[in-house]
């Protein structure tokens, strides 16, 4: 099985831009941003989907984001971040990795790219309600 290229990162095997690191996460400049100073941040070890990364990283991993996204802010002079995880679909590098984008009023970048649609009436709204939370609880309680 071939090592992800995150992982390489991380062992030092490829090259990054590194923008931050502790002993749980590592951040780099992503090499295709969408605008200068995009970061990606990753737990050193592999974890493929934010399903699969451990709770009690889970902390860890969005305090390092919380630090990138204030330092695109003072050390780029952004004025907000936009904050975002591929899970699977469109996930180009099979290990979890959130991206850190640094944003500016009008910028350019309208949100996000796909068609946003209402549900038919509250009964949709209601059923897809109990079907995800029924879920949330049985996957919360194990």
């Amino acid at each position: 099985m071939e090592i992800c290229a995150f992982c390489r990162i991380v062992s030092g095997e490829l090259a990054a831009y590194k923008v931050y690191e502790d002993e749980s996460c590592l951040g780099f400049l992503d090499e295709r941003p969408v605008f200068p100073g995009h970061t990606l941040l990753i737990p050193r070890e592999h974890y493929g989907t934010l399903a699969e990364l451990p709770s009690s990283l889970v902390g860890t991993v969005f305090s390092a984001v919380s630090i990138i996204a204030r330092s695109v802010e003072t050390g780029l002079g952004a004025d907000g971040a936009f904050i975002g995880i591929n899970n699977k679909v469109s996930q180009r590098v099979p290990h979890l990795h959130v991206h850190i984008i640094p944003r500016h009023f009008k910028d350019g970048l309208r949100g996000f790219f796909w068609p946003r649609q209402k549900y038919a009436d509250e009964a949709e709204a209601t059923a897809i309600q109990e079907k995800l939370a029924a879920a949330a609880r049985l996957i919360a309680n194990g």
